[in-house]
């Protein structure tokens, strides 16, 4: 749960900055998150799997 809390305190300081950093940094950054969670979802679902 705590992880959950400092996620969402990111985030917000993430949305955040993104009103000021360039269009090419805000693709950037979430073209990495949006990887990232797509390998985290795949080895959720291989060790749910197991």
């Amino acid at each position: 749960m705590l992880f959950l809390v400092a996620a969402l305190l990111l985030l917000g300081v993430a949305m955040g900055s993104v009103a000021h950093a360039p269009l090419s940094v805000t693709l950037v950054a979430a073209a990495v998150i949006g990887t990232w969670l797509a390998v985290f979802a795949i080895r959720e679902r291989r060790a749910h799997h197991r």
